[in-house]
């Protein structure tokens, strides 16, 4: 499917699911699009520098910029969003988004229980370091094929520059649509799923996961506490391949969308909701 009839599938699609805000695309490239937003360049991080006892992560947390921040800065403004493995803000963030390999110990204690006996008492997300490795070790993202890891809205790709994934930002209404809609595609009740992470961990780690294992599945994701404050009340993200988002368009004239069914009371449920949020023109 070329670019110009995925955008006016989408615009279907959105207009069926009553969401006002295009879906992005994530996509790698060695060249950064204009009205990028990302973090500065950082310290030197890596395992080998960590297990040398070099690395100097009150340095490195003096550029802290998390890659939802950058997204939502995209979002609001209508840019672009990048993380690299020298401009990357988040150590988290660069080993989710390809940009580092292996993971910093430093994260299996600091989403965790921290470090006994500092100050450093942990986000409390894990119950031990050894279960945030043995999450960090599953998930285990690609190696990069790009410099950056960019995240930017549909309509800034082309047929030269494709997104790997498709990314909803929605609250429960719109995504009870994207979730059946998934399902009405694959014929699969497992289809959408959710599992543990940060907030770019379920819109690349993990589609990556799955794509690599040949399977359509649907994330959703934002559950994570860190990343609330960067996305608005009651939203979360939905991620799709390319692949199975062009599959999910090209089942519309099928769909519940198309015919009598329930769905017309739900999409005036959104009609409703968007007028109390102030989100119609």
């Amino acid at each position: 499917m070329n670019m110009q009839a995925l955008l006016d599938g989408t615009a279907t699609f959105l207009d069926h699911l009553g969401l006002g805000e295009a879906p992005f695309g994530v996509h790698y490239s060695d060249t950064l699009p204009e009205n990028a937003y990302g973090p500065k360049k950082g310290a030197p991080i890596s395992r080998e520098l960590e297990d040398a006892r070099t690395l100097d992560m009150q340095e490195v947390m003096k550029t802290f910029s998390c890659v939802m921040g950058n997204v939502w800065l995209a979002r609001k403004k209508g840019g672009a969003a990048y993380i690299s493995s020298e401009e990357y803000g988040c150590v988290g963030g660069a080993y989710y988004c390809s940009m580092m390999k292996p993971h910093l110990r430093f994260i299996e204690h600091y989403v965790s229980t921290g470090y006994e006996g500092t100050p450093l008492h942990g986000e409390r997300y894990m119950p031990d370091p050894d279960a945030m490795r043995t999450f960090m070790e599953e998930v285990n993202p690609r190696e990069a094929p790009g410099k950056y890891c960019i995240f930017k809205p549909l309509s800034l790709f082309t047929d030269e520059i494709k997104p790997e994934f498709v990314i909803f930002f929605a609250r429960p209404e719109i995504l009870s649509g994207l979730f059946t809609q998934a399902v009405f595609t694959t014929g699969d009740v497992d289809c959408v799923v959710s599992p543990f992470g940060a907030g770019c961990t379920n819109m690349v780690s993990w589609p990556l996961y799955y794509k690599g294992k040949g399977l359509d599945k649907a994330v959703i994701g934002g559950f994570d506490p860190s990343a609330r404050k960067f996305m608005k009340t009651d939203e979360l993200t939905f991620t799709v391949s390319l692949d199975l988002y062009e599959k999910m368009l090209a089942a519309l004239p099928e769909s519940m969308f198309t015919h009598e069914t329930d769905w017309k009371n739900v999409r005036k449920k959104v009609e409703r909701s968007a007028k109390a949020w102030g989100e119609t023109d």
